[in-house]
């Protein structure tokens, strides 16, 4: 217990090699204990009330493959599902950013799509936007988990909770590094489906097209200004999210995360993650513009977007409506993450100890039955 720390739990976590080859070699066995994991926290195991505590705890023990595919899980149903569902939003964005003069603002932006593309067309990339983000989040997530881990075993007991900000920033900047190489060909084609008339319907055909005129490369790109904009904003998102949440549970809510209701850690969760959403927008916005820019301009680089939108417009162009559709997107990521955390069994994100709290119960039960 000496060795427990608010960051880090034991057990020590896996080589990265490790942890995909379990992965890839127990895909079935992975689905059977998310079956299982499910069917024990719906209260269907049969047994004595240990029993119930075990079906509902030890079936997906912390920091072990199982543990980081679940959270990869989750990932993609938060990420995917959220980013499809705000598709019109960032439609609007995408063509304020590229053609100004025609999207002056948002209300005439919605009103000239509206009245030129018809509902549908405010869906417009939906299956690439889908599938990148889907991908992005099972990066983000998964890796995150497994990145704190190695961190906080690198920074020891003694200094991990000392150093628990600079362990949230370098664990998620790791796994945004590895989310965006998922992400940045999805990408390219959403940009060019949304904002280039006639150029696809969508991934299906658009996917081959860039392949085929630009040659793979083409859709990577955009993959320098998209890390200038997700690493930003993946460190922000979860730096600031633990930070917020740990401060709620200590200042704001009169008794320990454990004893609160689970509607109450999602709320918390959606408040903290949608203060980190507005932090994210802000500071990734000129990269954002960047990325639209490059991947809308043929053969355009930096200089040229930077000469072209000026430094205000880099910086302003479209930000108002991202503010809007980040802070909801991840404030709504983050209470669907942590509302499939709670339906598998695990506890839910941020706050102090945890994951550790629910960490150590789980090696006490299993002792108890061995012995």
């Amino acid at each position: 217990m000496a060795s427990r720390d608010k960051v880090g739990c034991s057990p020590a976590a896996l080589p990265l090699d490790r942890v995909l080859a379990a992965l890839a070699a127990n895909a079935e066995q992975l689905g059977r204990r998310w079956e299982a994991a499910v069917r024990g926290r719906c209260g269907k195991r049969d047994g004595a009330a240990v029993g119930r505590v075990e079906g509902r705890a030890q079936v997906i023990e912390m920091h072990t493959p199982l543990f980081y595919a679940t959270c990869a899980l989750g990932g993609i149903l938060s990420t995917g599902l959220t980013h499809l569902a705000v598709t019109p939003l960032d439609l609007v964005k995408c063509n304020m950013q590229v053609d100004p003069s025609k999207y002056r603002d948002i209300p005439s932006a919605f009103g000239v799509m509206l009245q030129e593309q018809g509902l549908g067309g405010f869906f417009k990339g939906w299956m690439a936007t889908l599938v990148g983000y889907s991908c992005q989040g099972a990066c983000k997530f998964g890796f995150y988990e497994f990145f704190k881990k190695c961190c906080s075993d690198i920074a020891g007991p003694e200094n991990a909770e000392r150093l628990k900000t600079l362990i949230y920033l370098a664990a998620s900047a790791s796994a945004e590094v590895i989310a965006d190489v998922a992400l940045c060909p999805m990408e390219a084609v959403k940009i060019r489906v949304q904002t280039q008339p006639g150029f696809a319907r969508c991934l299906i055909d658009g996917l081959p097209k860039i392949v085929q005129t630009e040659g793979a490369f083409g859709l990577y790109k955009g993959l320098l200004p998209l890390w200038g904009r997700q690493v930003p904003y993946t460190m922000m998102k979860f730096a600031c999210f633990e930070t917020i949440v740990e401060m709620v549970y200590k200042h704001a809510v009169p008794k320990p995360k454990d004893q609160c209701s689970k509607p109450l850690q999602l709320a918390v969760s959606f408040a903290g993650g949608y203060i980190a959403g507005v932090f994210c927008a802000a500071i990734s916005h000129p990269a954002d513009n960047l990325v639209s820019f490059l991947n809308n301009a043929k053969g355009a680089t930096v200089a040229d977007a930077v000469r072209t939108l000026g430094m205000w417009g880099l910086f302003t162009r479209g930000l108002p409506l991202r503010i809007i559709m980040v802070g909801t997107l991840t404030g709504a990521q983050w209470a669907a993450y942590d509302a499939f955390k709670i339906f598998v069994g695990l506890p839910t994100s941020g706050g102090v100890s945890s994951s550790c709290a629910a960490a150590f119960p789980l090696r006490q039960v299993g002792h108890e039955k061995n012995n």
